[in-house]
């Protein structure tokens, strides 16, 4: 029974992880496509380092959310495989902190992200795939992840990290 119920909790925790990050990326949805992008969403890759509910959550929710990206096919594959192993290595890193803070983990979505999505925004780019599309892009994209991180993961970390809301699943 006890099984069961945390099984449940887990598939309830992934679900709605998805569906708020889904929700936030649509509804902010000029902000978060293009080489300039600020994805408040992603504030929530910080929930690995609480919970494993969280990768499956970010990677569905990022698959959803990429569903209305004007870069189609390419970004629901390439961006939900970045969302997803940047939730993986976040939460491999979940115990490294810094004054109780999980500065490390954060840098994986950063750096995938920067690379992954600069890499694919530089393709579409009229000139095609250059160095300099993929710098401009790829640089573009790691600064917006990294304010959404750290500058509003960070603090959402801290406040769930009081309120232990996820610890059912951690058990």
């Amino acid at each position: 029974m006890k099984k069961r119920r945390k099984r449940t909790v887990y598939i309830v925790q992934a679900a709605l992880i998805a569906a708020i990050y889904a929700a936030v990326t649509y509804f902010i949805a000029p902000l978060s496509f293009g080489a300039q992008q600020l994805r408040v969403s992603e504030a929530l890759t910080v929930l690995p380092v609480l919970t494993p509910a969280a990768i499956p959550g970010l990677a569905i929710g990022c698959v959803i959310a990429n569903l209305s990206s004007p870069f189609g096919l390419v970004d629901i594959i390439c961006g939900s495989l970045a969302t997803l192993i940047a939730a993986i290595l976040s939460r491999m890193t979940a115990k490294i902190r810094f004054r109780n803070l999980p500065l490390p983990s954060l840098i994986f979505p950063v750096l995938l992200n920067g690379i992954i999505i600069g890499l694919e925004i530089s393709f579409f780019l009229p000139e095609g795939l250059s160095l300099k599309g993929f710098l401009v892009s790829g640089g573009g994209v790691a600064i917006g992840e990294a304010l959404s991180c750290y500058a509003l993961g960070l603090p959402l970390f801290a406040a769930l990290s009081k309120i232990k809301i996820f610890n059912e699943v951690n058990k």
